[in-house]
């Protein structure tokens, strides 16, 4: 008789859905500011249907939640946190300056003696002098280090003040709150908006959705495990004929089935012919070196005037590239040196 497959927590995809997450959001800024096509705007919206950032916020909040209940310590989790974010930051921040160095860009001045160190422990801004630099940001999507690194800060409080018996609701009602608030700051002023998006608030919904599955042990549920490809149909069916609905009467709503849909379709995945990410990558995650590299090597291409002479599948080979060497020399030697709880990166 055939052996039933049983969920087990570790034992998921996760490692390919970040790749493939991060990989979308490389898509987006290409896009963006290589090759601003109408071929490319309709792809992006395409791709759009899964975007790599709420996709990433999610995972963490699943994988994040699971590591500090585990953890025998806040000094540990936070020292967990540290050494997968930090290592790789660094590394990122060395390499940027050593090439805006070759460049033309001269780091001997006030605003950079400031602008490094915060930039070291996750305070992510363009500093004036590099404000015309590339498509003017030295390294765009850095921007969600800075609302991550205030999701580990969070989650011990919300944990701390959680009402007996009532997690869920708990978290639930959490998750309503902070979607009204990401509406909330998406009609306000830009300048507003802009500043607003640098903080948790607007974002950690997404995060608590992850938070919530998690606490739900859903990835055992039969309607969760090995079902994929039923939560991808529902997913994008409900995208296609509900948004022209309820995107302009109810956007809130909308937001908040859509992502939970998400999040499902998220979780489904990584738990569909869980082990297929080991097969195929061993183990090796260079997600997170796709995510902060290929802002930098995108605004270095700008600035050199090359657009013309780069397609995207040389932003990707580079990319890939370099994410993979900052796996190997950087990050996974540190990762090493966490404390066990779970098998969990960003």
């Amino acid at each position: 008789m055939k052996q039933v497959q049983q969920a087990e927590f570790k034992v998921n995809n996760f490692d390919l859905l970040r790749l493939m997450a991060a990989t979308q959001v490389v898509f987006d800024h290409y896009f963006q500011h290589i090759n601003p096509t109408k071929f490319g705007l309709y792809l992006n919206e395409t791709l759009y249907l899964f975007p790599g950032v709420p996709v990433f916020f999610m995972i963490s909040g699943y994988l994040i939640s699971a590591s500090f209940e585990r953890s025998h310590s806040l000094g540990i989790y936070f020292k967990n946190r540290a050494l997968r974010i930090f290592p790789g930051l660094w590394g990122c921040l060395f390499v940027t300056v050593l090439i805006f160095s070759f460049t033309g860009v001269n780091f001997l001045n006030m605003q950079a003696l400031k602008w490094l160190p915060a930039q070291m422990v996750g305070i992510i801004y363009t500093p004036g002098f590099l404000s015309h630099y590339g498509f003017g940001s030295y390294n765009g999507a850095l921007w969600s280090i800075t609302v991550e690194l205030q999701f580990y800060i969070v989650l011990p409080i919300l944990y701390f003040l959680i009402p007996k018996k009532s997690a869920i609701y708990w978290f639930l009602a959490l998750i309503m709150v902070f979607a009204g608030c990401y509406y909330l700051f998406q009609t306000q002023h830009y300048s507003f908006k802009n500043i607003a998006g640098f903080t948790f608030v607007p974002h950690i919904y997404l995060f608590l959705v992850g938070v919530v599955f998690q606490k739900l042990q859903i990835y055992k549920s039969r309607f969760i495990f090995n079902k994929a490809l039923y939560w991808v149909v529902v997913y994008v069916l409900f995208i296609y004929t509900m948004a022209p609905v309820m995107h302009p009467i109810a956007p809130v709503a909308f937001t908040f089935i859509k992502n939970g849909l998400l999040g499902c379709t998220v979780i489904s995945l990584a738990y569909t012919l869980p082990g297929i990410a080991k097969k195929l990558l061993h183990t090796n995650d260079i997600s997170y070196g796709i995510y902060i590299y290929h802002g930098l090597i995108m605004t270095v291409i700008v600035q050199e005037k090359l657009t013309g002479s780069v397609n995207l599948f040389i932003v990707l080979l580079l990319t890939y590239i370099v994410a993979f060497l900052s796996w190997i020399l950087i990050e996974k030697p540190f990762i090493k040196r966490k404390e066990k709880t779970i098998k969990e990166t960003l």
